[in-house]
């Protein structure tokens, strides 16, 4: 299932998701003007890398701190569908929580989630040397807070069927509940297995964050937005 929108209106602009997205294109424009090389090079340099989390040592010489990596890694992508991907979940759905939250706290929020993500794959895997990249731990996290906060929002979603496919509205709680039923299901199935791609527990770390995370973040303040007319 892909998201495409959601039907909550945002109250005010949403600068800080804006904001995120923006230096995540930023960043992967400039990988794009490396050579391959050079870019293999970025991702190591500036993603996160489980062993040297773990253990405190260097692989390679870092030109940021080694735990700045915590948060650099999550503005590095590795190809377009990669950052396209994260940026649309981000779009869609970081709007109505950044609005709930408001914009600092929402900030914070975030790469609190981000951060969780990546303590998350850190266990699962400690002794990995594969780079750790991408946005999706902590906007993970936000599809948790949303997940809380507006279960029976209605999201376009696009749905394949084989060579068809279907657009339809369906609950954010079918929708994120969905995803999230993925993401444990192949955190499972590859835990201890050392190969590149997604990362899985990542997610899980991140959306649990999100959920753990959003009454504090929202100063104890719940509506039910299943009954605003807005939802109908």
């Amino acid at each position: 299932m892909i998201p495409l929108r959601d039907n909550i209106p945002s109250d005010r602009t949403p600068v800080v998701t804006v904001g995120l997205i923006g230096v995540n294109v930023l960043v992967y424009l400039n990988q794009l003007m490396l050579t391959p090389r050079a870019g293999v090079r970025f991702i190591y340099l500036y993603g996160l890398i489980p062993l040297e989390i773990s253990s405190g040592n260097l692989l390679m010489p870092h030109p940021v701190p080694l735990y700045a990596t915590l948060l650099t890694s999550m503005f590095v992508h590795g190809g377009l569908f990669h950052l396209g991907g994260n940026m649309l979940y981000l779009w869609i759905f970081g709007d109505n929580v950044e609005d709930r939250m408001g914009r600092l706290k929402f900030l914070a929020f975030y790469l609190l989630s981000g951060l969780a993500a990546a303590a998350a794959q850190i266990w699962a895997d400690p002794a990995s040397k594969i780079p750790m990249i991408g946005a999706s731990g902590a906007i993970s996290g936000v599809l948790g807070a949303y997940l809380f906060l507006f279960p029976y929002a209605r999201v376009l979603t696009l749905i394949p069927l084989g060579f068809f496919y279907r657009i339809m509205e369906i609950p954010a709680l079918v929708v994120l509940g969905f995803w999230i039923v993925v993401q444990v299901l192949n955190g499972v199935m590859t835990l201890g297995v050392q190969v590149g791609g997604v990362a899985w527990l990542a997610h899980v770390g991140g959306f649990v964050a999100g959920i753990v995370m959003v009454i504090p973040f929202t100063g104890w303040r719940m509506r039910l937005p299943w009954r605003g007319d807005q939802l109908l």
